[in-house]
């Protein structure tokens, strides 16, 4: 089984792949020298499309995708259980040097997410500012609603130290705001670490009420870097 770890694909145009190297392994970070090259890979495109980019790539973050002629990969250290939100509280300020210091695009290979340039760097410094770290870490590190089939889930919470959320039979904003107010709640509040099976729960208090089920992750397989080893928690419609 796969411990929770990030996994960041790095690009550039003319990215010097030792000073990469350098300032991911001064923050605890690891470079990967077998995937790392200093030459484009035509996938890139594609797979940038494939992680959410759109929501907030511009036209000039597009460009750099297209142009990009250097891929690096760095990897943190299997996350420990409950070092989630300090590991990713790092790697989001890693990501923000990398983009300041020459790197043009990142994702994350762990949850199939990427953001445009401005937003990392946005979404840092709403970190840096902030008293609690847990909504720009979850808006950084959380994929959310895919959908597969009647059902709206997350990815990425597993590198928060929580469980994903899934949403049954829910079109999808109402799956998207069910997802991140139970996440949120998890994370910021002490009730939200004690949940259990056939509770219910509500986004407001005059919203409808959905009933939480416990489910282990068998959506992915457990050497996959998207398998949540804590499992899902299900929301269902009260009848």
């Amino acid at each position: 089984m796969v411990t929770p770890r990030h996994v960041i694909c790095v690009l550039g145009t003319g990215l010097d792949l030792d000073a990469v190297e350098s300032i991911a392994e001064e923050a605890g970070f690891e470079f990967d020298p077998e995937y790392s090259e200093a030459e484009p890979d035509p996938r890139m495109p594609g797979a940038f499309r494939a992680s959410a980019a759109e929501a907030s790539f511009t036209d000039a973050d597009w460009e750099a995708v297209e142009s990009h002629d250097t891929v690096a990969y760095i990897l943190s250290r299997p996350i420990l259980p409950g070092m989630g939100p300090l590991v990713s509280e790092l790697l989001l300020a890693l990501t923000a040097k990398l983009l300041r210091s020459g790197a043009t695009a990142v994702k994350n290979e762990s949850n199939g997410l990427a953001h445009g340039r401005d937003r990392w760097l946005e979404m840092a410094d709403d970190l840096a500012a902030a008293d609690d770290n847990s909504v720009p870490l979850y808006f950084a590190w959380v994929k959310r609603p895919i959908v597969d089939g009647s059902l709206h889930f997350s990815c990425g919470m597993h590198l928060l130290s929580q469980p994903d959320i899934e949403v049954v039979d829910a079109g999808p904003e109402e799956a998207r705001k069910l997802i991140d107010a139970l996440a949120l709640y998890m994370l910021t509040e002490e009730r939200g670490q004690h949940l259990s099976d056939g509770e219910g729960f509500r986004v407001s208090e005059d919203a409808p009420r959905w009933v939480l089920s416990q489910h282990p992750c068998d959506r992915y397989e457990d050497d996959d870097f998207f398998f949540n080893p804590h499992g899902y928690w299900r929301l269902t419609r009260d009848q």
